[in-house]
């Protein structure tokens, strides 16, 4: 058994096969005896963020599009938010303390003063129990943690080789694989 990865990535290896989560970035949202959830970093749409959640266009980073979450539930909208003063468990849903799950059918003005920015995701990952473990085991992902701009990068398509190039070791080599080994 894994040890919970509520709050690190998934990155996801060379070897995965499955098109949906090629080079992917998942932060996990929620990892327990019940499954696992979260929601892909690194996967921009061109869906305008003003158009799943108006009143929160203000708040909504660069670049301001709904990123694709995953494949599970694809028309819910996920939204992460960060603050600039450490927020603790009475808050809601936080991952680490500075970025919480939001609420978007709270107020957005009223949360203005309380987030700094937000990040919105159309659907999300999910595993059922004991899924993500054996994924893991069998090589598909590798488990990290996570640093304070990757949830709010401006610079999505780059996150997985930026994420591999700062780990230790060999796992930082292969922030180099290209994306088709038989070019190379």
């Amino acid at each position: 058994m894994i040890e919970n990865c509520t709050g690190r990535l998934l990155v996801a290896t060379p070897m995965l096969e499955d098109p949906t989560f090629h080079r992917a970035v998942v932060l996990v949202l929620d990892h327990d005896e019940d499954g696992a959830l979260g929601v892909v970093l690194n996967r921009t749409s061109s869906v305008p963020a003003r158009d799943a959640a108006a009143p929160w266009t203000d708040l909504v980073c660069e670049p301001p599009v709904v990123f694709g979450g995953g494949p599970v539930e694809p028309d819910a909208v996920v939204a992460l938010g960060r603050t600039a003063a450490r927020v603790g468990a009475e808050h809601g849903d936080v991952l680490d303390e500075h970025v919480r799950l939001v609420d978007l059918s709270a107020d957005p003005v009223l949360q203005q003063l309380e987030l700094e920015t937000v990040r919105l995701f159309a659907g999300y990952a999910g595993w059922a129990p004991g899924q993500l473990e054996g994924e893991v085991v069998q090589g598909a992902w590798f488990v990290v943690d996570a640093a304070p701009g990757d949830v709010f990068t401006d610079d999505p398509v780059g996150l997985w080789h930026e994420v591999l190039r700062r780990q230790p070791g060999d796992l930082a080599l292969l922030a180099t694989f290209p994306d088709d080994p038989t070019m190379n």
